[in-house]
């Protein structure tokens, strides 16, 4: 476990969350009654050398939050990793568990919340208390090129995050207002991207990073239909374009 992953499952600061968190641990689901649950802040998942960063919203109280690994042993991971398989981003389409051989290849995966929240939902103060940790994974990956949001919230935080970090604005030469303010942000939608440099200092495409936008893949978006495979697969698709540009 990489310094920053371990400095996350150490991490105790939000009550609500701990309590939670640690309660679904000791209760559990029916069907997962004989499991170990993990019952602490889920690292993320990947190696920091990796090109693509992945953020989600926070654990499923009985996904990532049983099994210890971001988006595995849940509906939504199930779409994930089917996606980022296809993709060449992983080494098989299924994530069970930690033991089941699955590996990510010029991919990690994070999330705006670190621990499971009740009913899915986290404040505005949990979300502050991750930001750091969001912050030290963007600074901490020197390849970074493209960073996937997953659903409007975490595309708000990666770009509050982006902006927050002095370091991170001089890196990628974010693109400041008159006032030198971060200008508006991007409005949020389906297999959208945006490369965030200042066009007028004529920096190499190589050197910049796009960030993707996609509806996330909750039960909510893939049983209603909001979001489908092909329209998961066309994300994915644009940022292996982009990586290899």
């Amino acid at each position: 476990m990489d310094k920053l992953n371990q400095k996350i499952v150490d991490c105790y600061q939000c009550e609500r969350l701990v309590a939670w968190r640690e309660e679904v641990a000791q209760t559990k689901r029916r069907q997962f009654i004989d499991d170990d649950y993990w019952g602490k802040a889920v690292p993320s998942f990947g190696s920091l050398a990796s090109e693509l960063l992945i953020v989600g919203l926070a654990p499923a109280a009985h996904g990532a939050n049983r099994t210890g690994r971001m988006f595995t042993g849940d509906r939504s991971g199930d779409w994930l990793y089917r996606a980022l398989h296809k993709a060449g981003f992983a080494n098989q389409p299924e994530s069970t568990d930690q033991n089941d051989g699955l590996e990510l290849n010029n991919c990690r995966i994070t999330a705006v919340c670190h621990c499971a929240p009740p009913q899915n939902k986290v404040t505005r103060e949990e979300i502050l208390a991750c930001q750091p940790f969001l912050m030290e994974e963007i600074l901490s990956m020197p390849n970074l090129k493209a960073l996937l949001c997953l659903g409007s919230l975490a595309w708000t935080e990666a770009f509050r995050s982006l902006y927050q970090s002095e370091l991170l604005v001089e890196r990628f030469k974010l693109p400041l207002n008159e006032k030198g303010k971060p200008p508006k942000r991007p409005a949020f939608g389906h297999n959208v991207s945006y490369v965030l440099s200042d066009s007028s200092k004529n920096i190499p495409l190589k050197n910049t990073l796009r960030v993707f936008g996609s509806y996330h893949p909750s039960q909510q978006n893939t049983f209603t239909g909001r979001l489908t495979e092909p329209m998961f697969d066309s994300v994915f698709e644009g940022i292996q374009g982009s990586l290899s540009e």
